[in-house]
């Protein structure tokens, strides 16, 4: 009978070492807030770039400085939110049942979602060609958006199965690496050398 016992629980942990495998690692659940945080960062430069380009051509060194002084105060906005949003989300994860963690993760993921789209919409409008609406201009970004928030939400939410499996030690362990200092978007200034 004691053969039969060790068989199952032989069996019960096969599976479950099969199942965690599958949901997938919790330290690559959250590469994907690095990749979010290159991309909002890389917008700086394309953005004074362009502000660059059409202040040469305009031969008005007041388009660069005007536009750096109105990037870096949409850039703030959006570094707060950032840092924000991924305190949220961990407080979400810690202090919340599966369901209300849910609920949470959604609404604080929406709202930052709703950060980004402003911030995108502010960036390609200041980069259009001769800083006129509607006129088509040559700066391409690799930030969209509803993308970047789609994949976060996928983040936090594999974050969360693989935090419910924790202790809470652990948990708090697992969940820093998202509020990590490596994850907070780099002052204006130094993007914008």
């Amino acid at each position: 009978m004691k053969r039969y016992n060790l068989l199952i629980v032989l069996l019960l942990l096969i599976f479950n070492v099969t199942t965690a495998q599958k949901k997938g690692s919790p330290a690559a659940d959250f590469s994907t807030i690095g990749e979010a945080k290159s991309k909002i960062e890389n917008t700086v430069p394309l953005v004074i770039k362009a502000l660059q380009e059409i202040s040469n051509k305009e031969g008005d060194p007041n388009i660069l400085s005007n536009g750096k002084t109105a990037l870096a105060k949409e850039y703030g906005k959006i570094e707060l939110e950032w840092r924000l949003y991924r305190g949220n989300m961990n407080n979400c994860i810690l202090n919340n049942s599966s369901k209300k963690a849910k609920k949470c993760m959604e609404y604080h993921n929406n709202m930052f979602r709703d950060t980004m789209i402003n911030y995108n919409n502010y960036i390609t409008n200041l980069t259009k060609k001769n800083g006129y609406l509607g006129v088509e201009g040559d700066t391409k970004f690799d930030f969209k958006p509803t993308e970047v928030s789609t994949k976060l939400s996928e983040a936090y939410f594999n974050g969360g199965d693989a935090a419910g499996r924790m202790k809470l030690g652990q948990k708090k362990e697992f969940l820093g690496q998202a509020t990590a200092d490596d994850n907070a978007l780099k002052p204006f200034n130094q993007l914008a050398q």
